[in-house]
């Protein structure tokens, strides 16, 4: 029996177009999808939409539809966009679905019979786009800590989650599972920034608005946001109900991806409520980083905002993947510029890999009437370094991907295109052929196409039709020699012939023109 794997994204909240930090995110899901699929896992992947609140219901409004009306098209808008970018999602969870507005209001029951709800009064200073409450202590400026914008000053009957009752648990359970939180300095930044100073119990209903789901005890209360939005991962596999085959053979998700701006939500709340609730905890959440532009946060006012389709449109999906997950430290928010994307194209794609693949396809068939040498051991000076400096970029990539550097794990692919470029210069396989040395070319020719079918396998989960483009290139039609398991031996390739020319896996771009036609569509 295979092992599992269940990995989500945060629900979206649909409120206007998705740029390349959404992208960003789901693209990430997708690889850890892909690559841990290569690895022989059973896969899972959960993505969807955040669809109540009253910030929907105030766009709805001001666009003159009704909620639901507004969220089914921003919904099937995500949709398209997702399978335009050929995201492997297995199922698409909304929060204005019965499957899941049926188990969330029994799991506001359960929380409020065995005590952990309770009724109160709230007040307290209230940012609408981020639909988050704040003390006055911890607002920026008079505005909200998290997005800048100004607060309300609101008051209102509630429900309150008793948090407190579960922060020593919670901390315990950060002591004892160091892997829970990556990177590891989130954690540190629940703890002192909001912990320490003292965790407030949780507003967790709302009777200002009527745009979600009601409490089925007290109907005029709707189910705040957060409780509401982050059980979306159990309702979607069945939690609750009778069908839940899916809650029993994937949970707990082995990954939760979140952006920083969600990390509060999803590394204190969501444990607590499973703790409540007496459900095991996600393996990892993962909080990644933004990306930025050089002019600060993307903004439609600054005619700054970047989108996926741009890109993709024009220069391919694998181009735009490669830089998104590429671009992104682990550590520190990315940078978009036009001359960033169109340097990674023709530097890292074009160059390094594009014209190591026409090359050594060159000489093979120039060589070898495209037959690829048999495999004949160590004969030039550099070969058994080659294999062992082979063999360990699969050991430190598996180790970088593994712990989630995900922009780190694609530079040791690339260290490994880069030696395999070096390699050509050693060996000078056009001198070789000049000698009566047959043995040393057929050894660098195998060597060169050994590297180049080792590279496609390992850039599979990131740029799956670029690697399948190498193979068919390669002439490796054998699905044996497509696994991730075939990166064990270095002597695989048999009776092999390459394609009889090579065909650009990227055209090299003008990056004058490429990076004015960027700037100019950013912005329409």
């Amino acid at each position: 029996m295979s092992k599992k794997y269940y990995v989500t994204t945060p629900i979206y909240y649909p409120s206007g177009k998705f740029h390349i930090g959404t992208a960003y995110t789901t693209v990430l899901a997708d690889t850890m999808k892909r690559y841990k699929k290569l690895r022989g896992y059973d896969t899972y992947m959960l993505t969807g939409t955040d669809e109540h609140g009253q910030k929907i219901q105030k766009i709805a409004q001001e666009k003159d539809m009704k909620p639901q009306e507004y969220v089914d098209k921003e919904a099937e808008d995500a949709k398209k966009l997702w399978d335009f970018m050929d995201i492997q999602y297995d199922d698409f969870i909304r929060t204005t679905e019965p499957r899941h507005q049926d188990i969330a209001q029994k799991i506001f029951d359960k929380l409020m019979e065995q005590g952990d709800i309770y009724k109160g009064e709230y007040e307290g200073w209230y940012c609408i786009p981020c639909e988050s409450y704040f003390t006055k202590t911890q607002l920026v400026d008079g505005k909200c800590p998290d997005c800048g914008r100004d607060v309300k000053l609101m008051k209102e009957e509630s429900y309150f989650f008793n948090m407190k009752k579960y922060v020593p648990r919670l901390l315990k359970y950060y002591e004892e599972h160091p892997d829970f939180i990556k990177p590891d300095y989130r954690k540190h930044e629940m703890i002192n920034n909001f912990i320490k100073p003292g965790l407030e119990d949780l507003c967790v209903s709302r009777t200002s608005f009527d745009w979600g789901i009601p409490v089925l005890k007290d109907p005029k209360h709707i189910i705040y946001v957060w409780l509401d939005a982050l059980v979306n991962y159990i309702t979607a596999l069945g939690y609750m109900t009778e069908k839940d085959e899916l809650f029993k053979k994937y949970w707990p998700a082995d990954l939760q991806i979140v952006g920083k701006d969600i990390a509060r939500f999803h590394l204190i709340y969501w444990p607590i409520f499973l703790m409540a609730l007496d459900l095991p905890l996600p393996k990892q959440i993962l909080v990644h980083n933004w990306y930025m532009m050089k002019d600060g946060k993307m903004s439609k006012s600054k005619g700054n905002v970047i989108y996926p389709e741009l890109l993709v449109n024009r220069y391919g999906l694998d181009a735009t993947r490669y830089f998104l997950l590429r671009e992104l430290p682990t550590s520190t928010d990315g940078v978009f510029s036009p001359e960033g994307f169109v340097e990674r194209y023709n530097v890292d794609l074009s160059n390094d890999l594009g014209n190591l693949l026409n090359r050594t396809i060159a000489m093979c068939n120039k060589y070898f009437g495209g037959q690829v040498p048999k495999y004949n051991g160590h004969k030039n000076d550099v070969d058994e370094e080659i294999e062992t400096f082979a063999k360990e970029v699969t050991t430190k990539f598996e180790q970088k991907i593994d712990n989630l550097e995900i922009a780190n794990s694609l530079q040791e692919i690339w260290n490994l295109v880069s030696r395999t470029n070096k390699y050509i210069d050693e060996t000078e396989p056009w001198v070789l052929a000049k000698g009566k040395d047959k043995e040393k070319l057929e050894a660098c020719i195998y060597h060169l196409i050994e590297n180049l079918r080792r590279i496609a396998i390992l850039i599979n989960p990131f740029m799956t039709a670029t690697s399948e483009k190498m193979f068919k290139q390669l002439g490796i039609e054998k699905e044996e020699l497509k696994t991730w398991e075939s990166l064990e031996n270095y002597n695989e390739i048999e009776d092999t012939k390459v394609i009889e020319k090579g065909e650009p896996l990227f055209m090299r771009l003008n990056s004058e023109e490429e990076i004015e036609y960027i700037k100019k569509e950013m912005k329409k």
